[in-house]
């Protein structure tokens, strides 16, 4: 079934989905809904036609297929038509009414407005489990990122400071991950402090899955789990950058406790500082390449060095350091969004690949040749693969 913008099935599916005591209009709920699924996070173009003629005006001139004068609106349209597609998007819905998960929209209570300082790359909507609440109870709150890869002294850094800064009534975001995320959550929750994780895929599916139990604390104990991306969305390596840009927005504050030279936790400092957010470093041993990454944000961003608690709670209370390039982590090419949407093992045509990765197929065309120049994708006789490293 071809998508239809004013579906009266889906407006009632994202009715379900709605917070209590929201005012929000049913049909705009469900049109934000929608353009969760065509754009990927972070999207200029989508967040910029959303705030100039309204969610439902703006899917209405993304399904257009007349022409218009405005090339990046009709570039845009090239990438979500692969999407506009009834069926993935009522299932997505139908999956998070099950669960019980909700839809927080711009115009809820529990809309997080610290996020609308991101501008056009702020999200459209926020797929929530748990106490959608602990959105706006996020000030004061702080962002505790670090190496997966994490040290014992790592660890238990994140651990001591998440348990310190909850006692005193400060909340923790982090992302869900192993190493310092998960240390940090854990302690946060120890104490009975409130905590938020931001994931890169649905929040349906909890990834990594040997932090199923994790997550479920946190739904539980009063936080909230949220994503920018639909139920059943895949975590890529895009979405994770992506998703440390809301990271940075939800905290006063964002601290590296632990990273290698060219970790994504330097990505989410990046965003944090380019917001106007402060941002600080634990420094680590001098021989130990997992605080290479801190110590790269002391000696070239002039980070504030973290000792302790009070180093924070002072932190908090001061203007905003040096700004941070948010290319100071791992620069990610568009190609990555097409090798994502790709398998090594299973032959996937270009219409597939343009619906994974959120390009128009022209595009992905385009990136297929030059990917195959450099050895990383070959054609088969059913479509692309991925070529085996």
């Amino acid at each position: 079934m071809i998508f239809d913008a004013h579906d009266a099935a889906g407006i009632r599916l994202a009715r379900a989905l709605a917070p209590r005591e929201s005012g929000v209009p049913d049909a705009e709920r469900y049109a934000r809904a929608v353009w969760s699924h065509l754009a990927e996070p972070g999207e200029s173009t989508a967040g910029a036609l959303v705030a100039a003629l309204g969610p439902i005006a703006a899917l209405d001139a993304a399904a257009d297929t007349g022409g218009l004068v405005d090339e990046m609106l009709e570039e845009g349209r090239r990438r979500w038509r692969p999407r506009l597609v009834h069926e993935p998007i009522a299932r997505s819905l139908a999956t998070a009414a099950r669960r019980g998960i909700r839809l927080v929209v711009p115009g809820d209570p529990h809309w997080p407005s610290a996020v609308d300082d991101l501008g056009d790359h702020a999200p459209i909507a926020l797929w929530t489990r748990g106490d959608p609440t602990a959105l706006v109870e996020l000030s004061p709150g702080v962002a505790l990122v670090g190496a997966r890869a994490a040290t014992s002294y790592g660890e238990h850094t994140a651990a001591e400071l998440a348990a310190d800064l909850c006692g005193a009534g400060i909340a923790v975001v982090s992302g869900g991950a192993y190493g310092i995320d998960g240390a940090a959550h854990r302690a946060a929750l120890g104490v009975g402090g409130m905590t938020v994780a931001v994931m890169a895929g649905g929040v349906d599916r909890t990834y990594p899955s040997g932090n199923t139990d994790l997550v479920e604390r946190i739904v539980a104990s009063g936080g909230a789990v949220i994503a920018e991306v639909p139920c059943g969305a895949a975590p890529t390596k895009w979405r994770f950058l992506q998703r440390n840009r809301l990271i940075a927005a939800l905290a006063d504050a964002t601290v590296v406790v632990e990273a290698g030279w060219r970790s994504g936790s330097l990505n989410t400092a990046g965003h944090a500082a380019s917001l106007g957010r402060p941002i600080g470093a634990v420094p680590g041993p001098i021989t130990s390449a997992a605080s290479a990454g801190t110590h790269r944000l002391l000696r070239e961003y002039d980070a504030v060095c973290i000792t302790g608690t009070d180093d924070v709670l002072e932190l908090l209370g001061e203007a905003p350091r040096a700004r941070v390039d948010a290319e100071a982590g791992p620069r990610v090419s568009e190609d990555t969004r097409v090798l994502d949407a790709m398998s090594v093992r299973t032959s996937r045509t270009v219409d597939d690949i343009a619906r994974r990765s959120g390009h128009a197929p022209a595009d992905v065309e385009a990136r297929l040749g030059l990917l195959r120049l450099s050895g990383d994708v070959e054609p088969t006789e059913s479509g692309w693969r991925r070529r085996p490293r």
